[in-house]
């Protein structure tokens, strides 16, 4: 186990033989730390946090510190960071609020520099947040799913597997799984994920015709919800449905197409 003369490593920290703990690196009590996994220089891992195999913990990065809530009790709480995950330059992870729960990374995610995972977050699996976007407590996110740059979501929103959100988003309310999000709301399919990830010409199709139903057809949200699950036939379509049909504390993104300001002809000036 490499570990960098300067660095400080609490004695009751568990760290495979094979990790590596670079330079200033700070390791606090009851850390686990698996094998193959790296600490660059001045990285800061906070106690009760368990980072898997092979992720990379980049300069100045903060995980399983103490959570950003004014409620916090002080009580133990913990931070899980799934295997081959990287964590970019001050990028910060903060652990459960409520005392014993956890903040959950999946494995293979990217939490690029100075990105914000907040309390009770749960990523799953190959998430990826790019340079400053930001996650409020007991957010939730589905496997795969993109946050763009400098994306906001807020507090208990839901981001389904596959959602894409383009930069600098406000997220207020839950995006469906699969769909892309701009400025105007829901305004398509994540259609090139969805190819790279495998998706079938008729699972794409099928996506495509919910959204439509949802975002196009007219009807109220739950009209349109009641449609889609009467015809989806291909498995991601069902899970469309499951996340629709789940509880949601924020309610959902909706589709508001932004009105064109024309100048006046100069001629008819």
């Amino acid at each position: 186990m490499p570990v960098h003369p300067t660095a400080i490593v609490d004695a009751t920290a568990e760290i495979d033989p094979t990790a590596e703990i670079g330079a200033y690196a700070i390791v606090e009590r009851n850390v686990r730390i698996g094998a193959e996994t790296r600490l660059y220089a001045h990285a800061y891992v906070a106690e009760g946090t368990t980072l898997g195999r092979g992720c990379q913990i980049h300069p100045f990065a903060v995980v399983g510190h103490l959570p950003q809530d004014l409620k916090f009790p002080g009580e133990p709480s913990y931070t899980e960071v799934g295997d081959e995950t990287v964590v970019r330059e001050h990028a910060t992870i903060h652990r459960g609020t409520v005392p014993g729960s956890t903040t959950v990374v999946g494995p293979r995610c990217f939490i690029m520099s100075t990105s914000h995972v907040g309390h009770n977050c749960v990523l799953g699996a190959g998430v990826v947040i790019v340079n400053g976007g930001l996650l409020a407590g007991h957010v939730q996110v589905g496997d795969r799913a993109f946050i763009s740059g400098s994306a906001g979501v807020h507090q208990f929103c839901r981001i389904g597997e596959l959602a894409i959100l383009s930069g600098l988003c406000r997220v207020p309310k839950d995006v469906p799984p699969f769909m892309l999000l701009g400025p105007a709301g829901i305004v398509g399919l994540n259609v090139v994920g969805l190819r790279r990830a495998g998706f079938t010409s008729a699972e794409r199709l099928e996506l495509r015709q919910c959204h439509r139903i949802l975002y196009r057809s007219g009807l109220h949200f739950p009209e349109a919800i009641e449609r889609v699950s009467g015809m989806v036939e291909t498995e991601p379509g069902r899970r469309l449905v499951a996340f629709l049909l789940a509880p949601s504390k924020r309610g959902y993104m909706g589709y508001k197409p932004r009105r064109v300001v024309r100048e006046p002809d100069e001629e008819l000036a």
